[in-house]
């Protein structure tokens, strides 16, 4: 069934055998101190049926990494404990990119010694709470970064591509979606400055372009990849102009001649988000020419049409591949897909249930013929 998905395609250096994604999913199933757990190497390798794992997000310093139990990426521990994890995927037939991540003002300064977290402008995220293991706490005001610090921030993420690579990922995706430290300089919402980071749309991207050129530059564009989410407010990053502004996105991608691109986007019914400002991918698809991946409620039959129709070349999941780790097999069978069971909590709480313990098919018929 669904047969548009299920024709290989080209990601950069990637060789994806269909066209179904793993989206990016916080799972906080990390040691305490950000070096990758035993117990995400059997969860990532039980996904391995998707064209392509994307990680789910990964910190590319201490700055920036404000969630407990989340991997990082920028020691060598952390490297060391992302090997067996790429190794899995990789026996068990799968590729898996690492998602590069700075939280900006989304970093509560209980994880950076008390100091306020860094962000385009001196804001701060009204909405929610920080959840921290002191307990749960408002998001603080953010330090504007300086215009000398911006080469130690692309470093960061440079650093972090060459410890992916280091630690057997086959690329890399750059974060800059969901209201974190690049959505922070894209929006206008967050983005208050005066100087060449800050204004119009071609100033707000400057970073976006730096940044990609770093971790290009540390790897290559054939390995590298992006996550924007163009449509609504992301966790208070807005904007009133997304045509504008991730027109200009598009182009910086497609000048760094990304090897894809990945959209976010939610609906006015969307069922983790919702809202009403219309959907970018047409005037970005119209900028960036590289394979362009969407996501957000996307149900089969709906992302096997809009592959089919050209509107994208694959579809990532991620709530529908926390329940269903063979979801590509199941939905190239036709196959029912299982709910998730006790989410959210089953999402990011440390241990085994409702992380590794959802079956295949395959175990599913065998637990019946038992």
């Amino acid at each position: 069934m669904h047969e548009s998905l299920f024709q290989p395609i080209q990601l950069g250096a990637i060789s994806a055998p269909n066209r179904v994604l793993m989206a990016p999913c916080t799972r906080t199933r990390a040691q305490d101190d950000y070096v990758p757990s035993e117990m995400m190497a059997t969860y990532y390798a039980q996904r391995a049926d998707a064209g392509l794992i994307i990680s789910e997000a990964t910190g590319i310093s201490q700055e920036g990494l404000g969630t407990a139990r989340a991997p990082g990426i920028w020691n060598a521990a952390q490297v060391e404990g992302w090997k067996p994890i790429t190794e899995a995927v990789h026996k068990a037939g799968g590729r898996i990119v690492c998602q590069l991540w700075h939280m900006g003002r989304v970093v509560h300064p209980w994880f950076i010694g008390g100091q306020p977290p860094v962000s385009a402008s001196a804001t701060r995220l009204e909405e929610g709470m920080a959840h921290t293991p002191a307990g749960r706490f408002p998001y603080e005001t953010a330090r504007p970064l300086r215009i000398d610090e911006m080469a130690r921030v692309v470093e960061d993420y440079a650093l972090a591509t060459r410890n992916a690579r280091a630690a057997g990922f086959d690329g890399v995706q750059l974060h800059a979606a969901n209201g974190y430290l690049i959505d922070q300089f894209l929006r206008s919402s967050t983005n208050h400055r005066d100087d060449d980071y800050g204004g119009p749309a071609e100033n707000r991207v400057r970073l976006l372009r730096e940044v990609l050129e770093g971790i290009v530059s540390a790897w290559d564009a054939a390995h590298v990849s992006v996550r924007l989410s163009p449509n609504g407010d992301s966790q208070g990053a807005d904007d009133p102009d997304p045509a504008t502004l991730f027109a200009h996105a598009a182009q910086v991608v497609q000048d760094a001649g990304a090897a894809f691109l990945e959209l976010r986007q939610p609906g006015p019914d969307g069922t983790y988000g919702s809202t009403t400002v219309p959907q970018q991918d047409a005037v970005i698809r119209a900028i960036y020419k590289g394979p362009l991946v969407l996501n957000s409620d996307y149900t089969p039959a709906q992302a096997d049409a809009d592959v089919a129709s050209g509107r994208c070349d694959a579809v990532s999941w991620g709530r529908l591949y926390l329940s269903n780790p063979d979801l590509a097999t199941r939905i190239h069978k036709g196959a029912a897909l299982t709910p998730n069971r006790g989410a959210p909590k089953s999402w990011y709480y440390p241990s085994p249930e409702g992380y590794i313990d959802y079956p295949t098919l395959e175990q599913e018929a065998a637990q019946a013929s038992a």
